[in-house]
């Protein structure tokens, strides 16, 4: 995955101070706007994957991007956890901490059929908080977590920490 994941850092830039004064935002656009560097990066999540889970489920927003073509390659179903009041009732929901505030997801209460395994897909693992609460929606409305994927982890704020047990993978760790 060395030769991955120096493309997809070659593709990522970064913003100083955004959303928030502090926050270095990792901005993925230049790698979703390389075709072959996206499809390679979509090929391997699915490829790694593939097999061992039935279904997969994005974080909101650019967790969609990279879930929703990965469940596409790999023939499955995609399923959305959003955040609050943007998915039709019934919902579960979970309030939940992240580096810079808290915020709300939720995912509709019949996402999942029992056991169903899951492939948590999202773009960052910071503080893991984002992950751990996706993981307890999974669990809650019936689903399996199999494993987390995420494009960037940021080593230094230790997000693994909050997902003691779980399968985590990055392509990227700084």
């Amino acid at each position: 995955m060395t030769g991955l994941a120096d493309l997809v850092r070659s593709r990522m830039r970064e913003v100083p101070d955004f959303p928030k004064p502090g926050v270095q935002f990792k901005d993925f656009s230049p790698l979703l706007a390389d075709a072959p560097v996206f499809a390679a990066l979509v090929d391997d999540v699915a490829t790694r994957y593939s097999g061992r889970v039935d279904v997969v489920a994005g974080i909101e927003a650019r967790g969609f991007i990279l879930g929703a073509a990965t469940a596409y390659r790999m023939g499955l179903g995609f399923v959305q956890v959003r955040k609050v009041g943007k998915l039709p009732p019934e919902t579960y929901a979970v309030d939940y901490e992240l580096e810079y505030g808290t915020a709300t997801l939720e995912v509709s209460s019949h996402a999942f059929g029992p056991g169903q395994r899951v492939l948590v897909v999202d773009d960052v693992l910071a503080t893991g908080g984002t992950a751990a609460a996706t993981c307890e929606l999974v669990e809650r409305a019936g689903g399996v977590v199999t494993a987390i994927e995420c494009i960037l982890e940021l080593s230094f704020l230790h997000g693994r920490d909050r997902l003691p047990g779980r399968e985590v993978s990055a392509v990227v760790t700084v």
